[in-house]
């Protein structure tokens, strides 16, 4: 009987890549079996984890550090799962605030008795279910700040140079500066504005404004007319908003008349104490009173009984905004409030209230009962007296002085 003797491939004991014969022939018997989708996943998984630690000797492998990524990138996800699944309950963990809130005392060291006061009270009064807000008495706030709500005074001063000039301002500026702000202090002067003046203003210690008079000499009959009209143009073209009140600095006053001014709402007048021309007698000029409402004039020099209003320049005191805001206050002209010029000696201040009020009615008596002289006029004049050092002169240049 004749055999058959097959010859073995030459490609049997090769070895392949991965350690298997691709030309292998499979039993009949694994011909007719189906992978079970198990075993194919424990198989993938096996070579991975073959394929990941176990390295064999092959001729083209996977090189190392890819091998070496991949490793830590497994044992990153292992650790931050394990970091992530909790290990205890909720409950131990309150348990374990509640001990240590329970006794705070042993927690606190180095604190003072006020710190552990605090810490004794009970935890259940910490939160607030509901806050209430209660209602707040404006004098009750008033009292503890001491706020007071002022009107701003304007204080309008014209000066020139003359003998005794630092010290009626220096005079003027200490009493301004006991006076309670605000206040604001306009200076004006003719032609410039001297260096002594503004180191005299600036050490005052008053809010000020030092203007100056263009107008030219020759033309002004009156030059106190004109300054006060620069300080007026200034208020109304700044909309300053306050009491102006026209105060010379040869005239002396009381704090109790700039405390009394702020009371005014459009128009208050007062009476003056004067001291005559003759320097023998005294004149009272100004209004009588009922109350706060004018009913009369006080007045002793018949030149002046034609006189409107019997007001000294000093003796009354307006509202700022009756300047620049006419619609409030049912001005019948719009025409700019000035003081006259042309009008005769002793009629400037008549002219100019002739301006803001109609008649007595919007007045205001100040103090009530005008029974209180608070300010005084004395025409003082220093004629003989050299004039400081460093200020200009014009009248008594040959003045002579013994030594």
């Amino acid at each position: 009987m004749a055999s058959i003797r097959r010859t073995l491939s030459p490609y049997h004991d090769r070895p392949y890549q991965n350690g298997e014969n691709p030309f292998s022939v499979e039993s009949p018997t694994h011909k007719g079996k189906v992978p079970s989708p198990l075993s194919t996943l424990g198989f993938s998984v096996r070579r991975l984890i073959t394929g990941v630690f176990v390295q064999k000797n092959s001729r083209k492998v996977v090189n190392s550090w890819k091998r070496s990524c991949i490793r830590c990138l497994i044992f990153f996800s292992i650790g931050f799962l394990l970091g992530m699944a909790p290990f205890g309950e909720v409950e131990d963990i309150k348990g374990f605030e509640d001990r240590f809130v329970a006794n705070p005392m042993e927690n606190v060291k180095g604190k003072g008795a006020k710190d552990a006061a605090v810490l004794e009270r009970p935890v259940e009064n910490l939160p607030l279910d509901r806050v209430e807000l209660a209602a707040v008495d404006v004098k009750d706030v008033k009292e503890k700040f001491d706020f007071v709500p002022r009107k701003q005074l304007i204080v309008v001063t014209p000066t020139y140079n003359r003998a005794l000039q630092a010290y009626y301002l220096n005079r003027l500026g200490q009493t301004l500066r006991l006076v309670a702000p605000p206040i604001l202090w306009i200076v004006v002067e003719m032609n410039s504005a001297s260096m002594e003046t503004a180191d005299i203003l600036r050490k005052t210690g008053v809010m000020y404004r030092h203007l100056v008079c263009s107008k030219n000499l020759t033309d002004i009959k009156d030059r106190g007319v004109q300054q006060r009209n620069t300080a007026l143009e200034h208020i109304e073209r700044h909309k300053l908003d306050g009491i102006v009140y026209f105060a010379d600095d040869d005239n002396i006053y009381s704090l109790e008349l700039f405390e009394s001014l702020r009371a005014i709402s459009r128009f208050g007048a007062w009476p003056v104490a004067m001291l005559a021309q003759s320097k023998n007698k005294a004149i009272l000029e100004g209004p009588v009173c009922n109350g706060s409402q004018v009913i009369g004039w006080h007045t002793n020099e018949k030149s002046k009984r034609l006189r409107r209003f019997h007001v000294d320049m000093s003796g009354f005191a307006f509202n700022s905004t009756i300047l620049w805001d006419p619609k409030r206050w049912r001005r019948p002209t719009s025409d700019p409030i000035r003081q006259l010029d042309t009008v005769k000696e002793g009629f400037q201040e008549t002219t100019f209230i002739e301006q803001v009020v109609q008649d007595e009615y919007q007045m205001e008596g100040n103090p009530s009962g005008c029974s209180r002289i608070m300010n005084w006029h004395l025409h003082l004049d220093a004629r003989e007296l050299v004039y400081p050092k460093a200020w200009l002169l014009q009248n008594n240049l040959d003045a002579v002085i013994p030594t």
